[in-house]
Order: structure tokens, then sequence, then C-alpha cells
């Protein structure tokens, strides 16, 4: 585990924002980082249609082809209700759909089934994980965890974010509920339910993101304990191993190739991990500004350019990339391209 130390020589050790840097490709976009994990900033990317305006942008993830996919509420001022958004790896607006989501749109999560691609998407509002083709074909859903023993009593349940096992097994965060992981095979049968809402070792305050790390031997199960303030790991079978520093309100995770953690946090920051879950950067951080929360309630006139608001999600492209979308009223996806 991190020590306090070393986390506090982590967090101070990195460049500063640097705003108006002229950077490789001639432009003045914000730079953020340092040394190999330097990245030009575009705000706003992608070219949206203008009958649609995001809502809270909650999920983003790539395709093998390099399409992005984001997630997002809907703003009560778009002409669509669509709420899953597809681009191009160059911004180029491919399609739209989900309107089925409006309202609940969050966790988002593709993952590759023989030679073909799903994604599962977890709903908020109406308490399902839906898992779709890419072109939002419904193929099965998941609700209400009745056979659990852990919800007698109807306890509330709104699933956030979700993960899944070498072998299929689905692990649901019931981030906005009780707290708890629920865990089915994968044809949806009900296994398991672990965590609950505490502070010691085992529990969890709003796991609001999951994933598979694969990084090692043997799989683990990495958590957003985000109401906690902190990450967790557990074994497949529930077992807590360890808690991980260096994050604030940690919203969810993406591993690149080479075995970096980019993990968005809520508290007005994205923080890069190394492969030994160690703090390399603190990309965008206006943390201290203290005023982030009301800032994501405003228009775009308000977001300064290099630092983040409220990220809630993000992934690595194929390249390195990272995409960062967020917890704002008029959503917002940025680009950090690595230069």
């Amino acid at each position: 585990m991190q020590t306090r130390r070393s986390f506090l020589y982590a967090v101070g050790g990195g460049a500063p924002l640097i705003l108006g840097a002229m950077n490789k490709s001639g432009s003045t976009k914000p730079v953020l980082g340092s040394g190999p994990y330097t990245y030009e900033v575009t705000h706003d990317w992608g070219d949206l249609p203008p009958q649609i305006k995001y809502g809270n942008t909650h999920g983003v993830c790539q395709d093998s082809q390099g399409r992005i996919y984001i997630h997002h509420t809907v703003n009560a001022a778009s002409e669509s209700s669509d709420t899953m958004v597809i681009f191009d790896e160059n911004g180029k607006f491919v399609k739209s759909w989900g309107k089925e989501f409006k309202g609940g749109a969050h966790g988002l999560h593709i993952r590759k089934e023989g030679s073909t691609e799903f994604l599962y998407l977890c709903d908020t509002k109406r308490g399902l994980v839906v898992k779709t083709t890419l072109d939002g074909e419904e193929v099965f859903t998941l609700g209400y965890p009745k056979e659990s023993e852990a919800y007698a009593g109807n306890k509330k349940y709104s699933p956030t974010n979700l993960a899944i096992a070498p072998n299929g097994d689905i692990y649901v965060g019931d981030g906005y509920g009780s707290s708890y992981i629920n865990v089915y095979n994968k044809d949806g049968k009900y296994l398991r339910t672990f965590g609950g809402l505490g502070s010691e070792a085992g529990q969890l305050n709003c796991p609001h993101g999951i994933i598979l790390d694969d990084r090692g031997d043997t799989p683990i199960l990495m958590i957003a304990d985000r109401g906690n303030h902190r990450i967790q790991t557990f074994t497949l079978s529930g077992e807590h191993i360890a808690f991980l520093d260096g994050t604030n309100l940690p919203c969810y995770f993406d591993f690149y190739k080479t075995g970096e953690t980019v993990v968005p946090d809520l508290g007005a920051r994205v923080t890069l991990l190394d492969k030994n879950n160690k703090v390399i950067e603190h990309l965008g951080d206006d943390s201290a500004a203290h005023n982030w929360e009301k800032i994501r309630t405003l228009d775009r006139s308000a977001f300064q350019p290099g630092k983040f608001v409220c990220p809630h999600g993000a992934c690595f492209d194929h390249d390195g990339n990272i995409f960062v979308v967020e917890w704002v009223e008029v959503g917002r996806v940025s680009k950090l391209r690595r230069v």
C-alpha cells in the first residue's frame, strides 16, 4: 500500500498545468502532465449534431474499430432523446440511439465475446443492467436482485457500473442503492452478494465503479469506493485484499496495454496510476478550488480550459490518448492527446 509520504510526494511531484503553452503541433491548446505523460487537451471533442444536447456525460468507451461511445442523460433542451452518441476516432458523428435510457444513462462497459463486441449499460433510473449489441439491440437485462437475502425488505437498488470476469461472471456495483456488489453468471443467473454499506475492510460506500484487473497473475476486482474516498481491491469471491491511496472521489477505471490506470475523480481531477498503483500525475487538477459542485450546474463559460470540473468516466483509446466525460449539466467530452 502506498504510504502517506510517497502519496504526498507523488501529488506534489508532477509538473503544473501549462496554459497557452506552444505544443508540437503549433497550437495553444492546454497542455497537461509532464514527461512521457504529457497531453494536449481538446474540450468539447466530437461533432455533436445540433438536435442532440448532452445532459450529464457519464460513460465513455472505444470499440475495436476505433469508434467512441458516449453515454449521457440528455439535456432538457435536446430535440433528440438518444442517450448513446457514437463518433469515429476523428470526432465525426456516426449515429445515436438509446431513448429508453434517458435520465438514467450511467455505467458503460464494452466487451468482446468471441468475434462479437457487446455493450453493457447501467440504468440508474430504471434499476437495470442491459446488454446490447453495438447498434443498441437488447440481448438481456438484469433487474432488481430479489434473489439476494441482502435485499430483503426491498432495499434501494440503483446500479452504477459493472465488471466481467474471465469466465463471464458479471459483477454489478449497486453504487446509488445499498452499496453491495451483486454477482451473476454469464447467463444472468444470480450467484452471490458481498460488500454492503460501511467503512471497514470489505465494506463499501457507493461502489461507483468496478473493473476486472488482470494485470497480475491472478485476476482481481478494483472498486471505486467513492463514498469512502478510496479504491479497494477484492478477490473474485468477494474477499478484501487492500486499499489504494491517491484518489479523492474515484468514479471509474480503465487500463492501458502498458499497465497504467486512468481514474476519473469527481473531485475535479483525473489521476494516472502506474502498474503498481502509484500516482503518476493528477491531470487538470482543480480540486483546491472547492467550488466544482457549483460549477457543474453552470454553462460552458464557467469551465476553465485545462481544468476539470467533475470527471465521471474515462478511457484510453488504442493509441494511449485519454477520453474524459464529466458530470456537468451541459455535458463535457475532452480528448487528452498524448504528445
